[in-house]
């Protein structure tokens, strides 16, 4: 079967078929380095992840390439308010660059801790000011820019087809357009290229251009990025769909008139909002939630993985603390099934290395029939929540040969990213009777020791260790382990 995609562009759902047989080029938005990723922002790498492993899973080579912005997005995606990155730096008394390297090593440690692969190529705006400026020139020498008040502009006017991506009529948008803030542009939605310090006179990061010494605008970033690494024309672009009316629809425009080549990205993808009881997460709205505040209550990054495969891309997600535990109980079913498994079928040894694609055998039993219905969501524009509940089904079939069902499950995971394998080879948890004893003989062993009694303490000790039992102590208190 083929995989069909939403495609924004069109606003329908269409087979996938890449400019090359075997290969796809793939672009995803990626941070811009100012603060940590909220759990919102991690949606949208979450449904790229899903994305890649899908293609990857259907044989594609996939080259997918990730910007990071460290340079350029102002407050407002329209050239509005200030600089995110300035203004960043500013608040924490740090330079530019030094936040941009604090926050891009805390958002991949974000996505790791979330299972997410590491993008093909992930490429930092001001590493490559200079192919913007190149594009920039294309853009310029075929017509389509004006200079005002020292900033180099796009004008949308010359640009027949603009809006299309986001269904805009500009003539009703003129209308009802707020007072300009730049009285610099022709048309509201003409948008900088190019800044100079007319704009932003204490701009922290500035380089040497034909329109001056200055910085380029946030679209032209990926627009320049992107071609450089993909071509002039690729496959797939995707980001959040707070991206569709300005940042997406710039970038068409610019890369297009700079190439002359339509389209310039096949298909849009675009995952919908994470919600609170207050409407969307924003940074600027403050208190926000990172990833770190839900493991500081508790919780493991892969239960919030799996709350975000519950809901279909394309659909707002509520997120509240009941639903996250929903998912974590969810979870740990699934690894206390996927090591029951692992047990039952221990015996026949493992038939292939966890995490694999299932052998053609297990295709043609009935775990087979699973993996084809779980194929066949994924087909339809991405569906991981009927994925999920195929790999449940699987799960619960008693009539699935083990072994098989365990190299299935497997097999599913290699898009889910559960990692299923590292639970089918955990311990089982601690009997808690057991538990409850060793921590009461800690205790004693420390009313001991404050008694003087190093006698009681260290033949605490040893009875433990003859158990296999080890006690560690530290500053912060006694810890054990299984020897």
């Amino acid at each position: 079967m083929p995989l069909t995609l939403f495609n924004t562009l069109g606003r329908e759902l269409q087979v996938l078929e890449p400019r090359e047989a075997g290969r796809i080029g793939f672009y995803g938005c990626g941070p811009t380095v100012y603060n940590y990723a909220h759990i919102g922002n991690l949606r949208a790498y979450v449904t790229h992840d899903i994305l890649t492993r899908t293609l990857r899973r259907r044989g594609y080579e996939v080259t997918h390439v990730m910007n990071i912005t460290d340079v350029g997005h102002l407050s407002g995606d329209n050239d509005e308010g200030d600089d995110k990155m300035v203004k960043s730096a500013e608040e924490r008394g740090k330079s530019v660059l030094e936040v941009a390297k604090f926050y891009t090593d805390a958002f991949f440690n974000d996505t790791e801790r979330m299972n997410i692969l590491r993008p093909t190529v992930v490429c930092k705006a001001t590493e490559h000011v200079g192919d913007m400026i190149a594009l920039i020139k294309k853009i310029e020498a075929a017509g389509f820019t004006y200079s005002a008040g020292g900033n180099l502009y796009f004008d949308i006017s010359k640009f027949p087809s603009y809006g299309e991506l986001a269904l805009l009529r500009l003539d009703e948008k003129k209308a009802v357009s707020r007072t300009e803030v730049d009285k610099n542009k022709r048309n509201p939605q003409d948008f900088v290229l190019w800044f100079t310090r007319s704009k932003f006179g204490n701009q922290a990061l500035v380089w040497d251009s034909p329109w001056g010494r200055g910085y380029p605008g946030w679209h032209i970033e990926c627009s320049a990025m992107s071609i450089k690494y993909l071509g002039e024309q690729f496959d797939i672009h995707a980001g959040g769909i707070d991206h569709v009316p300005i940042h997406h629809t710039n970038e068409i425009a610019q890369s297009e008139a700079a190439t002359g080549k339509k389209p310039w990205v096949r298909y849009w993808v675009h995952n919908e909002f994470l919600v609170l009881d207050k409407g969307k997460m924003s940074k600027s709205a403050g208190g926000f939630l990172t990833l770190q505040s839900l493991i500081d209550k508790g919780y493991d990054a892969l239960d919030y993985r799996y709350f975000l495969l519950g809901g279909h891309y394309r659909s707002q997600l509520q997120f509240s603390w009941d639903s996250l535990e929903g998912a974590k109980n969810a979870r740990k079913s699934l690894s206390d099934r996927i090591r029951a498994l692992a047990e039952r079928s221990a015996a026949a040894g493992p038939a292939e290395t966890p995490g694999g694609k299932a052998p053609d055998a297990v295709y043609a039993g009935k775990a087979g029939t699973y993996l084809a219905a779980f194929d066949k969501a994924l087909e339809d524009d991405l569906s991981t929540p009927r994925a999920l509940a195929e790999l449940w089904g699987l799960l619960r079939d008693a009539e699935v040969n083990p072994a098989e069902a365990l190299l299935a499950a497997f097999d599913m995971d290699r898009v889910l990213g559960l990692n299923l394998a590292e639970a089918a080879e955990a311990r089982p948890a601690e009997d808690q009777g057991l538990v409850q004893e060793i921590e009461a003989l800690i205790a004693e062993r420390a009313a001991a020791k404050k008694a003087k009694d190093f006698a009681r303490a260290d033949g605490i000790r040893s009875s433990l260790k003859e158990r296999g039992i080890i006690l560690e102590d530290s500053p912060v208190g006694t810890t054990w382990r299984r020897n």
